[in-house]
């Protein structure tokens, strides 16, 4: 959608006074429910692509930036940072690679700078650029404006970050994997997940669930899930997980389960979280991963089961996209199949509510309707 014309329930408008216009569900103060209007996206620049959304699930970090969890959020503000859509206009300067009707993703990073002077762009880690601009809520150093998510029609990203999605994965699989797949595929890569590696999931919700799947498609001989009771058991183990550990139902776990896995990646955060019993089930110079990232300060911890063990802790955001690019193409090959529920864009007030009460097994995923749906309706 370009110049002044916004697609609105599958007819094309013309918003007097503005030159881009988009529509999405707009959260105007941290407790009133969304509403849906009109939004301006950032100035065009000719590295930019427009995407016209078909899917965007609902992650956490929707919730705690929609509630200023993390700090006072920048409003009017349009959330949804694992996008799925079509390129419908694509920047002369854009990546090579796009084109206009290609099948493409956005994830929890709009931009990043790319600089031959950044360390992190240099290196392949963009997803820790100094610079980096998220894909909502946030806004252009340039002044080109503020960033807007997926929870709408259209929206306008950095080429560079937009990923081509892999023909044979559904685009609601695709759209999670964005940022709950990436989330825990890039600890895993990066922690050396393989063949010889026995893994720990903490939680087994959006992230949980994948950081499962993926664990045993990179060929980890061992994976055991981790939750508070034993409502998921069932879940974990069609999922693959070798074992399942119901932490609230079994007093005796951090003895029966210590020094036996090599990786644990957590998704969950809070003050009440057991950690120093997690770090006790690692082997020596094993790695606890956190990746849920808390609103409260996480718990303390021994520092002398570290240093006797020769383990770590460590803390990671989203995934390069040299790792995301090969995640996606590794759920194609694999035929990984993320556990959505598909709802109406029209529900996200609801989806964000029901997630919130934790009844989503295991993520809620938004599907605009089609242009012909658009029409009838």
């Amino acid at each position: 959608m370009t110049s002044s014309e916004a697609i609105t329930n599958g007819e094309t408008k013309k918003d007097e006074g503005s030159n881009d216009v988009f529509h999405g569900w707009l959260a105007t103060d941290a407790t009133s429910p969304m509403q849906h209007g009109a939004f301006t996206p950032k100035a065009w620049r000719e590295t930019d692509v427009d995407i016209r959304v078909t899917h965007c699930g609902v992650c956490a970090s929707d919730v705690h930036v929609l509630r200023s969890g993390w700090g006072e959020t920048l409003y009017p503000c349009c959330v949804g940072h694992e996008i799925v859509g079509h390129a419908v206009r694509v920047g002369s300067q854009a990546r090579p690679g796009i084109k206009p009707g290609d099948r493409v993703g956005v994830g929890p990073q709009g931009y990043t700078c790319r600089r031959a002077d950044c360390d992190c762009c240099a290196a392949g880690m963009e997803n820790y650029c100094p610079r980096r601009v998220g894909t909502y809520a946030d806004r252009y150093a340039d002044g080109s404006g503020i960033s807007h998510g997926g929870f709408a029609d259209y929206c306008r990203h950095d080429s560079g970050s937009v990923f081509s999605i892999p023909a044979g994965l559904a685009s609601a699989d695709a759209a999670v994997m964005l940022c709950a797949g990436s989330t825990v595929y890039e600890p895993l890569k990066e922690h050396g997940a393989g063949p010889k590696t026995r893994v720990g999931v903490v939680g087994l919700g959006g992230l949980g669930h994948l950081g499962v799947l993926f664990a045993k498609a990179m060929g980890c001989p061992r994976v055991v899930a981790f939750s508070r009771s034993a409502a998921k058991r069932e879940d974990a183990l069609k999922l693959g997980a070798d074992e399942y550990v119901a932490t609230a139902e079994l007093e005796d776990w951090p003895e029966r389960y210590a020094s036996t896995l090599d990786l644990i990646v957590c998704t969950v955060s809070g003050t009440g979280m057991p950690l120093q019993g997690y770090l006790g089930l690692l082997r020596p110079k094993g790695r606890f991963c956190q990746v849920g990232i808390p609103e409260e300060p996480l718990p303390s911890l021994d520092a002398m089961t570290l240093v006797l063990n020769g383990t770590s802790v460590a803390f990671s955001d989203s995934a390069s996209p040299g790792n995301i690019r090969e995640m996606l193409q590794l759920a194609a090959e694999k035929g990984i199949k993320a556990w959505t529920q598909v709802r109406p864009m029209k529900e996200a007030n609801e989806a964000v509510a029901d997630m919130e009460k934790g009844g989503v097994r295991f993520r809620y995923v938004l599907e605009n309707p089609s242009d012909d749906e658009a029409k009838v309706e």
